[in-house]
């Protein structure tokens, strides 16, 4: 395989901000003589025609013609084809969904639009008193297209006002889409807005874009640099496959430096560019990092975290008590994987701590082990910490979100921080806002035996936040290690290894969480203990869709993974239920699940919560807190939301 260095050079063959480049491709489009555009539509029609023929002609060609929109522009979208239950002509029977049903299903919490879709999450930052959210929005259906920002604000993170559209695709440079980016604050305080813009022939390039008034605290209206686009792919690299620029942050020499994901051939890379003034960039011969076999990198991420602090740690910070995190959304899986690694800022390259668990691999580390995609994070200078947003799709059809008006949600903004216990993953946690919409609260001591079922007297469990403790009985334990017949299993997988209804010695206990009275339809959310290797606990966590719904055109995995669980810790979770989103965190959010589930029967008064143990051989200890949890006031603004005095 040739190298990147001799794929990617330094700079363009024509620089993208240079004078010549700046004007030349809006110019040639304005200018170019009449006979020249009927020459080039001519020849267009007549390969139009020809390929229509071979389509006609050739059934093997019949898939060109049905290539969806999103794929051409080069972008994923929803596709839960092949999953769903078949009829026995081969046909998907759709679920009757009704209104009913389809209206429960809206969160009560959890950021989303009033309507239509919405995907990754964009230029967060708070901003004069306020939490600026920027996201992937449709203003005119429930599926992707048309894509602009929208843009809420808050002043807590839990409670938002929808203000109007940030950005729109009104120039050649983003007609098909703006698209995903980041904001940065310069030295002075300002802001500048990078994003990329699918332009009208669907070449990905990067944008820059300011606020329009720094003075307004609601940064209400946007504007677009007279000279974009300021970066375009680059030799070597697809013209769909350039895109998402990350917040820039300082290197030593004071310049500013930002990484853009990407691939060659099937290595995922991010590629480095450092600018003084986000106007013109200078291309890095290196790479930031580049692992092969993983395919394109979006939405990438690149941020230090503190090795002895739990707090957060602005993205120009560097030094040695700093590791840097890289995190790239996977287009091949829709899975974001991060590592954990050492940046050197003087050849602007990084190297992960471990690279058995590199980014992209699918043995790596996660950021959530369920839907979880295109997350983004910012440094909260109010509070001083990094915030994670993450975009938490549907795993229902398009039809159903058709019919219901709206698809997707974000995931409760988290906390990310270097574990300092382990030092070798992060964990994340629910911003301690959400404890405001925490109402009346019951604790619970259980002990449960085996293969025991016990339902949670919580009244109706469609809003909850729980937080549980968890202790195998001490003798169970003895018993479970003294037994040489059990052998170590370091391969066990929440999603190969039956879910929630495979008993072993030791596991599985847990929730089932949006549940009907005769456990019809639940979601179980997990432990389960195996024996490692030198008679050590392994302790996994899981989430069970299987049985979340009745529904047949719903996508139903079993989700997990093995989380670290230290001397002398309890095995802890929490919970946050939202009509129909689960956020699972496992040891204080060491292991994160997020799944999207969509109850027939477990819906309004009828959805109930249980406490299970499938064990064998194990009793069961679990103490636990359940909060219900109030609706979160997310609604269009208005002068009185703002403190504007009326105009009437």
């Amino acid at each position: 395989m040739a190298s990147t260095e001799a794929l990617l050079p330094v700079t363009s063959l024509q620089d993208p901000l240079s004078e010549s480049r700046s004007d030349q491709i809006p110019e040639t489009r304005r200018r170019r003589p009449i006979k020249v555009h009927l020459a080039v539509y001519s020849g267009l029609l007549l390969i139009a025609l020809y390929v229509t023929l071979i389509v006609t002609h050739d059934g093997s060609k019949a898939e060109i013609a049905t290539e969806s929109r999103p794929r051409m522009a080069g972008v994923s979208e929803k596709s839960n084809d092949g999953v769903w239950i078949s009829s026995d002509d081969g046909k998907v029977e759709a679920f009757p969904w009704n209104n009913t049903i389809l209206s429960w299903q809206r969160t009560a919490f959890h950021f989303q639009p009033e309507k239509n879709w919405m995907n990754d999450p964009n230029g967060p930052l708070f901003y004069k008193g306020w939490y600026h959210f920027f996201y992937q929005y449709n203003p005119n259906a429930a599926v992707w297209g048309d894509i602009v920002w929208g843009h809420a604000v808050s002043k807590d993170l839990i409670h938002w006002l929808y203000l109007p559209i940030a950005m729109v695709p009104d120039q050649w440079y983003d007609a098909n889409g703006v698209w995903t980016g980041s904001a940065t604050f310069l030295d002075d305080g300002s802001i500048v807005m990078l994003y990329t813009g699918s332009t009208d022939e669907f070449v990905q390039v990067q944008n820059l874009a300011y606020p329009e008034d720094p003075s307004d605290p609601l940064l209400l209206k946007w504007v677009k640099f007279s000279g974009n686009p300021v970066l375009v792919p680059p030799p070597g690299i697809g013209a769909k496959d350039f895109r998402d620029p990350t917040t820039a942050w300082k290197t030593s020499s004071g310049k500013w430096r930002i990484t853009i994901g990407s691939k060659i051939n099937r290595t995922g890379i991010s590629l480095i560019y450092d600018t003084t003034d986000f106007k013109t960039y200078e291309k890095h011969e290196t790479l930031l990092h580049q692992v092969p076999n993983t395919g394109m990198w979006e939405c990438v991420d690149f941020y230090p975290v503190s090795k002895t602090q739990l707090n957060g740690l602005d993205t120009s910070v560097n030094g040695p008590d700093v590791k840097h995190v890289i995190k790239a959304s996977m287009d091949d899986t829709r899975i974001d994987h991060y590592a954990i690694g050492t940046y050197d800022d003087s050849n602007a390259t990084w190297v992960p701590d471990n690279p058995s668990i590199d980014v992209g691999i699918s043995t790596g580390l996660r950021y959530d082990y369920g839907k979880y995609y295109a997350s983004k994070t910012f440094y909260d200078q109010n509070k001083g910490r990094r915030i994670l947003w993450g975009w938490i799709g549907e795993s229902d059809s398009e039809a159903a979100d058709v019919q219901k008006g709206w698809s997707s949600v974000q995931g409760i903004p988290r906390t990310v921080v270097l574990d300092t216990r382990t030092h070798k993953n992060l964990v994340q946690w629910p911003v301690e806002e959400i404890k405001s919409l925490r109402l009346s609260s019951k604790k619970f001591d259980m002990t449960i035996g085996p293969g025991t079922v016990v339902p949670v007297d919580v009244g109706s469990a469609t809003q909850l936040d729980i937080e549980a403790e968890f202790e195998i009985k001490t003798d169970d334990l003895k018993l479970f290690f003294d037994d040489d017949s059990v052998e170590a299993d370091n391969k066990f997988s929440c999603e190969t290894n039956g879910g929630s209804t495979a008993r072993g010695a030791l596991g599985p206990f847990g929730f089932s969480v949006l549940a009907d009275e005769g456990l019809s339809e639940q979601t179980p959310v997990y432990f389960y203990v195996t024996k490692g290797k030198h008679s050590k606990l392994n302790t996994v966590f899981c989430t069970d869709t299987s049985r979340s719904t009745l529904a047949n055109d719903v996508v139903k995995p079993i989700y997990g993974s093995f989380v670290p669980v230290l001397k002398g810790e309890k095995l802890t979770m929490r919970i946050l239920v939202d009509h129909s989103i689960v956020e699972g965190f496992a040891q204080g959010g060491r292991s994160c699940i997020t799944s999207r589930v969509y109850p027939t029967k477990a819906i309004y008064g009828a959805t109930k919560l249980f406490l299970f143990n499938n064990a064998i051989d194990a009793t069961v200890t679990a103490s636990f807190t359940v909060w219900q949890m109030n609706n979160a006031f997310i609604h269009p603004y208005s002068s009185d939301d703002l403190g504007v005095p009326s105009s009437t």
